[in-house]
């Protein structure tokens, strides 16, 4: 009884230090918590992604790559009021959630070219908005 509750313990301190130590560790999305910088970058990224030919080697880890910047990007800003209100993040916002909806249900078939052009116009339009506001 006494070893079975000291292992329970010792492994719950085990996953608490390896838990704490990944979820410290930086981040591998790339962001730098810049705003501007930070959406730009995953524009670029994100239109990368889209763009790729369906037989492409690398899809899977760019697909991969662009869901985990969706994540970041949104956890990063979304609660963040002083971009909320903001036209780029707003516009950003909804093609982050079109393709991340897409990745979900469809997973690794092609993007449609409808969903395609309209993303590319929605980038277009975040671009715009940050070189405005800039």
């Amino acid at each position: 009884m006494f070893l079975k509750n000291y292992l329970s313990r010792l492994f719950a301190l085990i996953l608490v230090v390896v838990i704490g130590l990944v979820g410290c560790g930086g981040t591998t999305t790339g962001l730098t918590g810049n705003y501007s910088q930070d959406t730009t970058f995953v524009v670029q990224s994100l239109t990368k992604a889209i763009d790729l030919a369906n037989d492409d080697p690398e899809r899977a880890n760019i697909q991969t790559l662009a869901r985990n910047q969706i994540n970041d990007y949104a956890s990063r800003y979304r609660r963040d009021s002083n971009y909320s209100s903001l036209r780029s993040f707003t516009t950003m916002q909804t093609a982050l959630n079109s393709l991340a909806g897409y990745y979900t249900s469809y997973g690794s078939r092609p993007l449609p070219e409808k969903l395609k052009s309209r993303l590319k116009q929605e980038f277009n339009q975040v671009e715009f908005f940050l070189q405005k506001s800039n």
